[in-house]
């Protein structure tokens, strides 16, 4: 099992924080402060209250000349590598920012030119860019007459999940090469002035590298194919009356989307903490006397019908991955095989308090969610690899029989030597059918 990795983000982008207002939180290498200030009217006093979120990690990054001051080189040593490491051992991979327009989502994830982000740090290899505008998927990097095509369609392979059709891929050999596709796509994305940031995304970013190794396993060729999705969401924001028709729609697409990843997150954690306390619960009943906790465990997992509002019973939330082309898209990502992190970017300003507390509450709920994630290896290569562990237990097995038992009968010896018989000569079927060559 993989408990998601929240980073928290903390640094000048919104506009507010750029004009000298005052800053409300606080962070250590693990815990953010957010403190809000009160006027109660009957006492025409002021009334602080700090509030304390836990994350793995918190990065301060409001003030170059700060000691704590926290470096993209840092955020990646300790996010990024992690990424690499993953998607080398052959998992998915998924990391993205969440967080209001203008606190540094952007920033983090692309960087500036002056201050690389996370993600021309990571990419190589094999490449795929794409943006989600108004709940419709465009290709960044499709070039030509292509490239008038205005959307594309998301389907589901029963076996590797969610994908979108005709999205055109780049193989890329250097690094500047794979820094060359993602400014394009970065230019091709859609951006427009709102009352946060001159340059607000208007859409969700994902840039997809395919990363294949090929290995030589038990002298037999294979590959390892793993992805990593690297995310930048597009901010969240009230609507504003002032704004024209295309703003407001772009704003109530971005609303819609953000609403559903809140969903399915509050889903998918409801469902690790029900899962991991009926583990514990069971683990009790094996232990003891188990008869009361027992049917208390069946009650938690609604298990035996019931389940209803008389029944008491609690059953697994329904995940609505299909109510948004993002959450659609992220279905591994977010709930499946993958590893992923999240970063939580918020603004210092005091008067970012509310979009801030909203963000490190979402952030705290998602930390809940418990991922399986596994190795993309080849399939005929596992079940060699496993057949081949078979036989090994079973030769054991049969050396036990023989030195405990030295008058184990004919019949039951020979049983044994049947099953790794047959296992071995399974191994010797698959072997030319999956490697011609071998």
């Amino acid at each position: 099992n993989w408990v998601g990795q929240l980073a928290v983000f903390i640094c000048p982008g919104a506009a507010e924080s750029q004009v000298g207002s005052a800053l409300n939180v606080e962070c250590t290498e693990s815990e953010v402060m957010l403190r809000c200030s009160r006027l109660m009217p009957s006492t025409a006093t002021v009334v602080e209250k700090l509030l304390e979120f836990g994350f793995d990690y918190c990065y301060w990054s409001v003030d170059p000349a700060d000691p704590h001051y926290a470096s993209q080189e840092e955020v990646f040593q300790d996010l990024g590598v992690s990424v690499l490491a993953g998607a080398s051992e052959g998992y998915n991979v998924c990391l993205f920012a969440y967080g209001q327009t203008g606190s540094g989502k952007t920033y983090t994830m692309m960087g500036t030119p002056d201050s690389i982000g996370l993600t021309p740090r990571i990419c190589q290899v094999r490449l795929y860019f794409l943006e989600i505008y108004n709940e419709r998927v465009r290709d960044l990097l499709r070039r030509g007459e292509q490239k008038k095509r205005a959307s594309l369609r998301v389907r589901e392979h029963p076996e590797k999940g969610p994908y979108v059709q005709d999205l055109s891929q780049h193989v890329v050999s250097d690094c500047k090469q794979a820094m060359d596709l993602l400014e394009e796509g970065i230019a091709n994305r859609i951006t427009a002035a709102t009352h946060n940031h001159d340059a607000s995304s208007r859409s969700h970013a994902i840039f997809t590298i395919q990363y294949t190794q090929a290995i030589l396993e038990d002298n037999l060729p294979s590959e390892i194919v793993s992805k990593i999705n690297l995310v930048d969401l597009a901010g969240s924001e009230r609507a504003d009356p002032s704004y024209c028709r295309d703003r407001l729609t772009e704003g109530s697409n971005i609303n819609k989307s953000l609403v559903t990843l809140g969903i399915v997150i509050s889903a998918l954690a409801q469902n690790s903490q029900m899962s991991s306390s009926c583990q514990s619960i069971n683990s009790m009943a094996s232990e003891g006397d188990g008869s009361t906790v027992g049917s208390h465990s069946s009650s938690l997992s609604g298990g035996g019908g019931g389940g209803g509002a008389g029944g008491g019973g609690r059953r697994h939330c329904f995940i609505p991955y299909r109510d948004s082309v993002l959450t659609w898209l992220l279905k591994d990502s977010l709930g499946g095989n993958s590893k992923t992190i999240m970063i939580a970017t918020v603004s210092p300003s005091a008067s970012s308090y509310s979009e801030t507390l909203s963000t490190l509450r979402y952030a705290a709920h998602a930390r809940n969610i418990v991922n399986k994630p596994r190795v993309n290896e080849d399939a005929s290569v596992r079940l060699i690899r496993e057949l081949r562990e078979e036989i090994d237990r079973l030769k054991s097995m049969l050396l036990s029989f023989e030195m405990v038992r030295p008058s184990l009968s004919d019949e039951r010896d020979g049983n044994l030597s049947d099953i790794v018989l047959q296992n071995e000569l399974k191994v010797r079927q698959a072997v030319p059918v999956c490697h011609p060559s071998v």
